[in-house]
């Protein structure tokens, strides 16, 4: 069974999913992607792992750095599951660009060059927005690209984690 919450905060709606236990999803109303990891039937309910994460939406929208984030169960390709593990790794308030990750993963797997675009299109699927900083990935030249949620909730949520924008 999967459970639904909603949760309002100050860019808009965002709807939480959970497997009962862990996060299998946080998205904005609307973003691309939205819902991706749900299946048909999910019932509205609250549940710890709701409760967690609401505390920590709580605290990441006053502008503070929340800490560990709720459990998380993703599911996803191998290629997928490495891009969201690096996401993690992404401190607070700062960013890396999707070139830095493809170069992580090309090291791990001892390639010579893994494609950006690739990991662009991994990031864009993140279905656990904020939670796994997906916000914190940015353009080679400093440039706010991609976002699932849209280009202006990137820029506010980088601007209040105290990220300077170059524009």
């Amino acid at each position: 069974m999967q459970y639904t919450s909603q949760y309002t905060s100050p860019l808009g709606n965002i709807t939480l999913a959970s497997n009962g236990e862990a996060l299998i999803g946080v998205w904005f109303d609307k973003q691309k992607y939205f819902a991706s990891t749900l299946k048909e039937g999910s019932k509205e309910m609250e549940l710890p792992v709701f409760f967690q994460t609401k505390k920590w939406l709580d605290c990441y929208f006053a502008g503070k750095d929340p800490g560990d984030v709720p459990p998380v169960h993703l599911e996803g390709s191998p290629f997928r599951l490495s891009v969201w593990k690096i996401l993690q790794e992404i401190p607070y308030g700062q960013v890396v660009t999707y070139n830095d990750i493809a170069q992580k993963i090309a090291r791990q797997k001892g390639l010579a060059h893994m494609s950006a675009q690739a990991v662009g299109g991994a990031v864009g699927h993140n279905p656990i927005s904020i939670l796994i900083p997906c916000h914190r990935v940015i353009g080679s030249n400093g440039s706010l690209t991609g976002y699932a949620g849209g280009i202006a909730i990137k820029e506010k949520l980088l601007l209040l984690e105290g990220v300077t924008l170059n524009r």
